[in-house]
Parts: C-alpha cells; sequence; structure tokens
C-alpha cells in the first residue's frame, strides 16, 4: 500500500499514547510498502513533541530522525532534512528557522532575510534584514 503519512501517525507511534492507536501506528509503519512524508508533517511532528508533550530538543531530534529510518518512509531530499534535524538539534534553532538554513546551505544562497536574530548563529549563512 502506498499513501500519505500523517503527523498522528508518527506522534502516535513515537509517544506509545493513546496505546491502541500506538500499536496500530507502530504496526503500519512497519508493515506499509511507501510512506510519502511530506517535510511540512515532519516540522508538525517536531512542533507537537516539543510543545503538546514537552519533549526535550534532543529527544525529539532522536525521534525525527528515527522517523526517517522506516524501510517504507520516502522524503524528497533525506540529506536536507537531516541537517534541518541537526541545526533544530545543535543551534537551538525552531524546526522552520533550522530547515530554512538548511535549504540555504543547500542551495548555495547563503542570505536570509529575516528580522530574526538567531540566524546569527548559524555560521553557514548571513542574515539580512530588510532596510
Amino acid at each position: 500500500m502506498t499513501a500519505f503519512l500523517d503527523t498522528n501517525v508518527l506522534v502516535r507511534h513515537i509517544t506509545g499514547a493513546p496505546p491502541d492507536q500506538a500499536r496500530r501506528a507502530t504496526r503500519y509503519l512497519q508493515q506499509a510498502d511507501q510512506l510519502f512524508l511530506p517535510d511540512l508533517i515532519l516540522a508538525e511532528v517536531a512542533y507537537v513533541l516539543e510543545s503538546f508533550y514537552r519533549m526535550p530538543r534532543g529527544a525529539t531530534a532522536d525521534a525525527l530522525r528515527a522517523s526517517l529510518t522506516f524501510p517504507a518512509v520516502r522524503v524528497i531530499d533525506q540529506v536536507l532534512l537531516l541537517r534541518t534535524i541537526e541545526l533544530y538539534e545543535f543551534q537551538g534553532l525552531d524546526f522552520a528557522d533550522a530547515y530554512l538554513v538548511a535549504s540555504a546551505e543547500s542551495t548555495g544562497v547563503a542570505v536570509i532575510a529575516s528580522f530574526d536574530r538567531d540566524f546569527d548563529r548559524v555560521g553557514t549563512v548571513r542574515r539580512e534584514e530588510p532596510a
């Protein structure tokens, strides 16, 4: 079976809650043929784990990485997502900002137009404030 994967399936698998849905989610992840995981859904998983479940950043990053290792899971650019998770975990950026930095790095466009000073702590890009 081929399907797009929604946030709640990964969250149930990762958190184990509620137990019945968690078991079903894990079984589904293990038995599916192809599950397309959009970047936006991975970002939402990060947000839900961090905000609702209060999961520490390192544990959230580990769970995100593990989500990419299921044989059935397909993403557009795994290298980009792994770099995003790395920036999220070690630079303290929120997932969306980490994704923006990883995208800038991968495209060679090393300037990010933003008022957000969080980008200043990442040495691979330069933040440019609109004048």
